[in-house]
């Protein structure tokens, strides 16, 4: 076998299996961690910087578009929104909001501790967590992009003129508080497990990587199963009718029955982000841009 036939078979390969295999070893690293007794947040950091690096290589070396390759203040400002939104914010809710709902409940003799099958195996709560968490997740994003105070917000998101796996955090901090009481709250109220939310963590960041990266990827069946690069893509067209699809956050199937799911055959998604070319694209600016209106068109 020849040096290039060879390389055009790894080639196919790694567009192939990159998704699943990082998904899986990301999964894996967590489950082996917790097994040796780590504690479970830990864990699903470590997991989770190692599925980023799998995927960083994969841009790099096999990318879907050379021109999306990011300038130093596209990182620059991804970073500040990944640390601020994605990691910050969440903590913040974690250790305020759910512990004065779950007081507040208590306070009232609202059980919610037998809402959950806790005897279910890990895998099977992960699973149920996965497609229970997207069905409401689903009809909010559809919300985002109907109602004009809420695309204001949800336009800071669709913003970036290329798609590479950094700018996957690139939310406003009151729309991702609004996603995480509908998509994360509720689940920690009635008490889902710390390792099941921590496990549903790994799987939401590593799916949100490749959903937004600029790697080569063909996932066949699996499109009609997740959200991933091909379809997502698509979702950050320039163009309206065709971004207004693809909801989904982890999953696909609601976006198949609700008749939202976009994935042109015979063409490629061309220009990306908002019409308006001149939306300011740095963090501090963004934090602003909802509350002019305009910018959003």
């Amino acid at each position: 076998m020849s040096g290039t036939t060879a390389e055009t078979t790894f080639t196919r390969l790694v567009v192939v299996c990159s998704y699943p295999t990082v998904l899986a070893i990301g999964l894996a690293v967590y489950s082996a961690l917790v097994g040796l007794g780590w504690q479970v947040t830990a864990a699903s950091w470590t997991a989770v910087i190692t599925g980023a690096a799998l995927v960083t290589l994969h841009e790099a070396r096999l990318p879907y578009r050379r021109g999306w390759h990011p300038s130093m203040s596209d990182v620059r400002a991804d970073a500040m929104f990944l640390a601020a939104v994605q990691a910050v914010l969440p903590l913040l809710f974690a250790v305020t909001v759910v512990v004065t709902f779950a007081e507040l409940l208590d306070a009232g003799g609202l059980a919610v501790d037998g809402l959950w099958p806790h005897d279910f195996p890990v895998a099977a709560q992960v699973v149920l967590m996965i497609a229970a968490a997207d069905f409401p997740r689903y009809w909010l994003h559809r919300a985002f992009h109907r109602f004009r105070p809420m695309w204001r917000l949800h336009a800071v998101h669709h913003s970036p003129h290329r798609l590479y796996w950094l700018n996957v955090g690139r939310f406003h901090p009151i729309e991702k508080s609004i996603q995480y009481t509908v998509d994360t709250l509720p689940f920690a109220l009635v008490g889902v497990p710390p390792e099941v939310l921590a496990a549903y963590f790994v799987f939401y960041a590593l799916n949100g990587f490749f959903q937004h990266s600029n790697c080569r990827v063909r996932l066949g069946p699996l499109n009609y199963v997740v959200s991933g690069p091909e379809l997502h893509r698509w979702h950050h067209s320039e163009v309206t009718v065709e971004s207004d699809n693809n909801f989904g956050n982890n999953l696909i199937v609601w976006d198949v029955l609700f008749g939202t799911r976009f994935l042109p055959k015979d063409r490629e998604v061309g220009i990306l982000g908002l019409h308006n070319r001149e939306y300011p694209p740095g963090f501090l600016a963004q934090m602003r841009t909802p509350f002019i209106p305009g910018l959003e068109r």
